[in-house]
């Protein structure tokens, strides 16, 4: 079972425990010292448009199964990324067991795949299991060039 979810965070830099919706306006931010909070937290087919394409921060969404063994592998580094970019980036994750209607709408063939969302759009899809850097270096690398394309 992953642990990936809303919940309690507590903040990296003061020690403050907050309490992070699945949903909401903005971007979470400590309650204490107002720093960025990493949003982590599951999706399904039906709160999935709610918490993942109605987001204001970009969404990396990861489609992952409870039988595939690099999914599992991939989930350290997917919150790592999610605590290094908080404020910048909400984690999603999707179980496709549970949840064919996004499996089939994304048309996800091999698991783990991982999607950037802005504003519901995909703008980037990768598959396979890779370390923290990795995957920061392709979030770093979308990232870079949504704001190249938007300075355009």
């Amino acid at each position: 079972m992953r642990s990936v979810s809303s919940g309690i965070v507590t903040c990296a830099h003061c020690g403050h425990a907050n309490e992070v919706p699945a949903v909401a306006e903005g971007r979470p931010r400590c309650g204490n010292c107002k720093e960025p909070l990493p949003w982590i937290t599951d999706a399904g087919d039906d709160d999935f448009a709610d918490i993942a394409e109605k987001a204001t921060p970009l969404v990396l969404v990861d489609f992952w199964a409870t039988w595939c063994g690099p999914c599992r592998i991939s989930t350290p580094a997917l919150e790592q990324v999610a605590r290094e970019l908080a404020g910048t980036i909400k984690l999603v994750t999707v179980d496709l067991d549970r949840n064919p209607r996004l499996a089939e709408r994304f048309g996800i063939q091999a698991v783990p795949t991982q999607l950037i969302l802005d504003r519901g759009k995909t703008v980037a899809r990768r598959a396979g299991a890779a370390p923290a850097a990795t995957l920061r270096a392709w979030a770093d690398l979308v990232m870079t060039g949504l704001l190249d394309c938007q300075k355009r």
